[in-house]
Parts: C-alpha cells; sequence; structure tokens
C-alpha cells in the first residue's frame, strides 16, 4: 500500500479516544476541545487530531485558525495552541486553501488523506490522542476507525443530545462499534448541541435522560449531561479565550468528572 503504517509517530501516544456521534450538529467537535482541556486541567499531555473533512471547526475555538503547519522529518508538526503547549492540535483545517477544497474530494482521497492524517503527525509523548472524527458511519468514518486499529489501546465516546432522533442515531454508531471491535467508554449527552427556539430554559421540558437511558440499554457507561452554557457558546463563537474562559462555565464540573471517569478507564505510566 502507498502507506507504510509505521507505530513511529503515534509510539509516545498512550490513549487514543475517538470521539463519535451518529450524526452532525450534536456538538461533538466542542465535545472534543472541552475533553481536552479537562483532561489537561488533570496535568495531562493531550493531542487533539481533527479528522472532521467536512467542518474543521476546532481551530478556530482554539484560536488556532489560519496557523502554518510545519513539516519535519517524521511528519506534520501539530500546532501548540497553549503558552504551555500541553495541547497540540492538528486539523485538516491547516492544510487546505479554503475551508470547502475537502468537500468536492472523492471518497478515496478522502480515505488516503485520514490515513496519511493518523500515520503523519509527530505528537511525540502524549497522555492522550483526542481524534475528532467526521459524523456518522461513513467510509471516511471507517477509514479513520482502520488507520488507528493497530494503535492499542483505542476507545471510543460517543456523543449525543436529547432528542430521540439523535438517540436513534447513537443507537446506530453503538452497532459500529460493536462491529468494528471499538471499546465504548462511553455516552455524553450534549445539551449544548440542542437548541430551543424559545429559550434557554425550557429545555428541560424535551426528553430527560435519553442518553442515560439509552447507555443503560446498550450496557455501556453513561458519563454525564453536559449542561447548555449560552456565555460559552458565545465566546466560541466571538473568537474569545475560550480556554481560558472554560474553566467557569457550568460545564467544567461535568467536563471534569467525564475527564476523570477516562482516567480512572485508561490507567496512563507517568509520562
Amino acid at each position: 500500500s502507498m502507506f507504510i503504517t509505521e507505530p513511529g509517530n503515534l509510539a509516545g501516544v498512550q490513549h487514543i479516544i475517538l470521539v463519535l456521534s451518529g450524526k452532525g450538529g450534536v456538538g461533538k467537535s466542542t465535545i472534543s476541545a472541552e475533553l481536552a482541556l479537562a483532561l489537561r486541567h488533570t496535568g495531562k499531555k493531550v493531542g487533539i487530531l481533527d479528522v472532521d473533512l467536512c467542518g474543521p471547526s476546532i481551530p478556530r475555538m482554539l484560536r488556532a485558525q489560519g496557523k502554518a503547519v510545519h513539516q519535519c522529518d517524521s511528519g506534520w508538526v501539530p500546532v501548540f495552541v497553549d503558552q504551555e503547549q500541553s495541547i497540540s492540535l492538528m486539523s485538516v483545517g491547516f492544510l487546505l486553501q479554503k475551508p470547502d477544497d475537502a468537500l468536492v474530494w472523492r471518497g478515496p482521497k478522502k480515505n488516503a488523506l485520514i490515513k496519511q492524517f493518523v500515520s503523519d503527525v509527530a505528537w511525540g509523548q502524549l497522555d492522550y490522542l483526542v481524534v475528532d472524527t467526521p459524523p456518522g458511519t461513513s467510509d471516511e468514518h471507517m477509514a479513520t476507525v482502520e488507520a488507528l486499529r493497530p494503535y492499542r489501546p483505542l476507545g471510543a465516546l460517543v456523543v449525543t443530545t436529547p432528542q430521540a432522533v439523535s438517540v436513534g442515531d447513537v443507537r446506530r454508531e453503538l452497532t459500529f462499534c460493536r462491529k468494528t471491535g471499538l471499546q465504548v467508554m462511553g455516552v455524553v449527552e450534549n445539551m449544548s448541541g440542542f437548541t430551543c427556539p424559545h429559550c434557554a430554559e425550557c429545555t428541560s421540558v424535551f426528553s430527560r435522560g435519553g442518553g442515560e437511558e439509552l447507555a443503560r440499554h446498550a450496557g455501556v457507561p453513561f458519563l454525564g449531561s453536559v449542561p447548555l452554557d449560552p456565555e460559552l457558546a458565545r465566546s466560541l463563537e466571538e473568537g474569545r479565550d475560550f480556554m481560558r474562559e472554560f474553566p467557569k462555565s457550568p460545564a467544567f464540573p461535568v467536563l471534569t468528572s467525564i475527564a476523570q471517569k477516562i482516567l480512572d478507564a485508561t490507567p496512563t505510566q507517568p509520562s
């Protein structure tokens, strides 16, 4: 094959977490970024690999859009998004001239890019690599899982919103995980992926506990429900310093507890 999958660039990565969702619009990228920050707050070194070809939104959230990506002998060098260099980011967005470029590509080209992306980023030592995947159980999805399969341990986090339709998508996603042998670390319900046309207060009218119910049926852990935080959403949209404002958000304690559950499930050697 064109790509030789050498463990080289991922050899220093202890755990890989795929963030999956049955469909777009559930705030999967936001959860990926927030989870990476929550893990970093516990003192871990974290990388984010943004493989969402259609909407690479993480660079904008982390105020890293338009950064130049350099190459070294072993591949692309990820971009550090904080002063302490404890979060590194690689996004397909850095490689596209125009964000819409990837939309017109054919499947094989996308899959090739994903494979290359997985093997060609020089991460160095990381405790966790959080992978923001394309929504749905598409070919790109498959390509990501296949490319990462040689690297154990690999866990999946499934993001849903309270709506019933979203819950159906997640059921498909869990079936996908079972078929491809992905270990599901748990389900996260994201209230902020869910917008009520009227107000923030009335969201609880809708089916609460959909994610929890689903997780119980599927026999996978329910990790928590991340509350709606309009202020955090606004800071993301306005390019304010989301990383600075993140600890003040009501979502923070929930995400911290989700991160803790992940830490408990994935013991890491000291880096």
